[in-house]
C-alpha cells in the first residue's frame, strides 16, 4: 500500500511538473489574452519564440496596447527590435503617444532612436510638453567694460527628426551662452542692456541656435541680470601698473648705466694720473742725464729750482687767498 501510495504521489507531482514545462513552452494564458484582445498570434509562434530567447509576455503585451490603440505592429519587427537590444515596451507607449498627439513617428524611426540610447518616449512627451532648461551664469562683458552676469530660461522641444544624429542639451546651452555672450559684448554700455534684456533673447533666437540638435528652440527669457566687476577700470590699472613698472625698468636701466660710466671714467682719470705720475718720474732721469752728458750745467740747475720754489710759494698764497672770506 506505501509503495502503491508512494508512486501515485509521484506520478501527480510528474504530472504537474509536465503541466508546468508545457504551460511555460506553450503560454496558452497569453494567447487566449491576446486571442481576446483582438491580436491574432499562434501557438506555435509563441512555442518558437521560446527558442529564438524572446520572452512572449513582451512581445504579446506590446501588440495588445498597440491593438488598443489602432497602432499597427508587426511581431517579427518587434521581436528583432528585442534582439537587437530595444526596449520594446519604451517603443511602443512612444508610438502610442504619438498617435494619440497626432505627432508623425514611423516604426522604424521610433526603433532607431531607442537603439541609439536616445528615450524616444520621453522624446514624445517632451514634443507634446516642451521642457525648460536653465543655463548656467553667463559671464559677458559690455563694450563700456561693465561686467554682466546674465541667467536664462531657454524652452525647447523635442525634434523628433533629428533625435538620431542630433546634438543633446549640452550643446545648446553652449550655444546660448555663446549667443549671450556675443549680444551682450556688442552692446555700447550695459545700461541698455539692463534696459532692455529682450534685446539679448531677440538677438539670439535670430542665429538659429537648435540647427543640428535634436530639440526645438521655442523662446529664450533672460530670468536675471547682475552687474559684475568693472573690467575696463581693472584692465586700465593693470596697465597704468604695467607701465609703471616699465618705467622703473628704464630708470633703473639708465641708473646702473650712469653708474658705470661714473666708474669707467674714475678707471680713466686713473689711468691717466697714473701716467702723469709715471712721466714725472722721467724728469729727474732726464736732469741726471743731462748734467753726465754736460747738457746742463750747475748754475742752470739752480735757476730751475729757484723756479720751481717760486711756482711753489705762488701757488700757496693763490690757495691762502681762496680760502679768505671776501670782506662785507
Amino acid at each position: 500500500m506505501i509503495v502503491e501510495a508512494v508512486g501515485a504521489w509521484g506520478l501527480i507531482i510528474g504530472a504537474i511538473v509536465l503541466l508546468f514545462i508545457i504551460l511555460y513552452f506553450i503560454p496558452i494564458g497569453l494567447w487566449f489574452s491576446a486571442l481576446v484582445s483582438g491580436v491574432r498570434i499562434s501557438l506555435l509562434q509563441l512555442f518558437l519564440m521560446r527558442f529564438r530567447k524572446v520572452p512572449p509576455g513582451v512581445i504579446v503585451r506590446a501588440m495588445i496596447e498597440g491593438a488598443k490603440a489602432d497602432v499597427e505592429l508587426s511581431r517579427d519587427a518587434l521581436e528583432a527590435h528585442y534582439l537587437a537590444g530595444g526596449h520594446v515596451a519604451r517603443v511602443v507607449h512612444a508610438l502610442v503617444s504619438a498617435a494619440k498627439a497626432n505627432i508623425e513617428l514611423p516604426f522604424n524611426m521610433a526603433t532607431a532612436i531607442d537603439l541609439a540610447g536616445r528615450d524616444v518616449f520621453e522624446a514624445v512627451q517632451m514634443s507634446v510638453n516642451p521642457k525648460v532648461i536653465n543655463t548656467p551664469p553667463v559671464t559677458a562683458v559690455s563694450k563700456d567694460g561693465i561686467q554682466l552676469i546674465a541667467k536664462a530660461r531657454v524652452t525647447v522641444r523635442a525634434n523628433i527628426k533629428q533625435l538620431v544624429g542630433g546634438a543633446g542639451e549640452e550643446t545648446v546651452l553652449a550655444r546660448v551662452g555663446e549667443g549671450i555672450v556675443s549680444s551682450i559684448g556688442s552692446s555700447h554700455s550695459h545700461k541698455a542692456v539692463l534696459e532692455n534684456p529682450d534685446f539679448i533673447s531677440r538677438v539670439v533666437l535670430e542665429k538659429g541656435l537648435d540647427a543640428g540638435t535634436a530639440f526645438e528652440i521655442l523662446s529664450i527669457d533672460i530670468a536675471d541680470i547682475d552687474i559684475g566687476k568693472n573690467i575696463g577700470a581693472v584692465l586700465q590699472m593693470d596697465q597704468a601698473e604695467a607701465d609703471k613698472n616699465i618705467a622703473q625698468a628704464k630708470a633703473e636701466e639708465r641708473r646702473a648705466m650712469a653708474i658705470a660710466l661714473e666708474q669707467e671714467n674714475k678707471a680713466t682719470a686713473q689711468e691717466m694720473r697714473a701716467k702723469v705720475i709715471e712721466a714725472e718720474v722721467q724728469v729727474p732721469l732726464a736732469i741726471s742725464e743731462a748734467f753726465r752728458s754736460g747738457n746742463l750745467g750747475i748754475m742752470d740747475y739752480m735757476k730751475y729750482k729757484n723756479i720751481m720754489a717760486d711756482t711753489t710759494m705762488r701757488e700757496s698764497i693763490a690757495d691762502e687767498d681762496k680760502s679768505k672770506p671776501d670782506d662785507q
